[in-house]
């Protein structure tokens, strides 16, 4: 099954036969985004388009072809399988993985319930959901291979943070250095990793089980939050090798100084454009001030996703980039990015 035909699979009736229409293969489509009352919008290469009802892309958005309500609560409905309550605990975290690992996320009216002992409300479920934003996995093998080196010292990954901005590929290239450190290869060793994916955005299980490749000697903590679930991995299955997308909470800093106490390397993305701007953020800064990393990665996504700006050490040296030092090595050879 090709990228088109595995993408359209998710999609029913109408929406099925616009997006039929679309010229290309898909494999450069990161997003689909519908709206009730809106046209629908696809993000390609980082670049934005309508639909027309034709299927074609179109710039203007008088062209463009609406998606209503009910077509929405339609491919909702058909995306769940017409039994959204198997889903229930995704739905009320806003998402929902399909086969292929393929992640949609969902907004409408959030329905609350009391929290006990609280003076607010926790979100119980979602209803009235109105909008979706389908993101397209793309599982690149072997997009950190280049990378991976100078992320090593002595056959072992170091702890790495990699830094970007959103759509610049971080996930991604975790994903295959998770891929990359679990299988090992002729110079270093694989090793255990125990990967927590509250967003199901690394291993996209469903039904439990990865739909991307993770290794041989990978762990999967599905749909639990980052804290909890390092803690947990780390009693119960012992990896050398921790991994969590998106750290950013005092939750999250504290189990990782636990992972860092019981000997653990750390594999992590975070939001961000440089490791000036994680020191703007006060648990952020922590981490670099601690060196709780020893290395740290800055992607971007220019000339394309992934693209590999700098990369320093626990000291802030820079190791590889393009930062115009004359004490920069060689870069390894190859394209670095997605």
């Amino acid at each position: 099954m090709d990228k088109k035909e595995e993408i359209l699979r998710l999609f029913p009736g109408k929406l099925r036969e616009i997006l039929g229409q679309v010229p290309g293969d898909f494999e450069d489509i990161q997003e689909i985004r519908l709206r009730a009352g809106r046209p629908v919008l696809l993000v390609k290469g980082n670049e934005e388009f309508f639909l027309s009802l034709s299927g074609q892309p179109v710039t203007a958005r008088t062209r463009a072809f609406s998606v209503t309500a009910s077509q929405i609560r339609e491919t909702v409905e058909y995306m769940g399988s017409y039994s959204l309550y198997a889903f229930e605990e995704e739905v009320r975290r806003g998402f929902l993985t399909l086969q292929g690992g393929h992640r949609v996320g969902l907004a409408g009216q959030a329905v609350l319930e009391n929290r006990p002992g609280s003076g607010y409300g926790q979100i119980k479920t979602l209803k009235y959901i109105s909008f979706l934003n389908v993101r397209i996995a793309h599982e690149k093998k072997g997009c950190a291979s280049n990378l991976l080196p100078v992320l090593q010292s002595s056959g072992k990954i170091q702890s790495t943070l990699l830094i970007s901005p959103p759509r610049c590929g971080k996930t991604t290239i975790l994903r295959d250095l998770i891929r990359l450190v679990s299988d090992g290869g002729s110079s270093f060793a694989g090793m255990t990793v125990g990967v927590v994916d509250e967003r199901s955005e690394l291993g996209a299980c469903c039904q439990g089980i990865p739909q991307n490749d993770l290794g041989m000697r990978t762990d999967v903590l599905d749909c639990c939050p980052k804290a909890d679930g390092m803690m947990m991995l780390i009693k119960t299955m012992a990896p050398q090798v921790v991994a969590v997308d998106e750290i950013g909470s005092e939750e999250d800093f504290r189990a990782i100084e636990y992972a860092r106490s019981c000997g653990c390397r750390l594999l992590a993305t975070v939001h961000g454009d440089s490791i000036e701007d994680l020191k703007e953020k006060p648990i952020l800064k922590r981490l670099v001030e601690e060196k709780t990393f020893s290395r740290y990665v800055v992607l971007g996504n220019r000339p394309y996703p992934g693209t590999v700006l700098n990369v320093y050490d626990r000291d802030q040296g820079a190791l590889y980039g393009n930062w115009g030092s004359k004490s920069a090595e060689k870069p390894p050879a190859g394209r670095m990015g997605l």
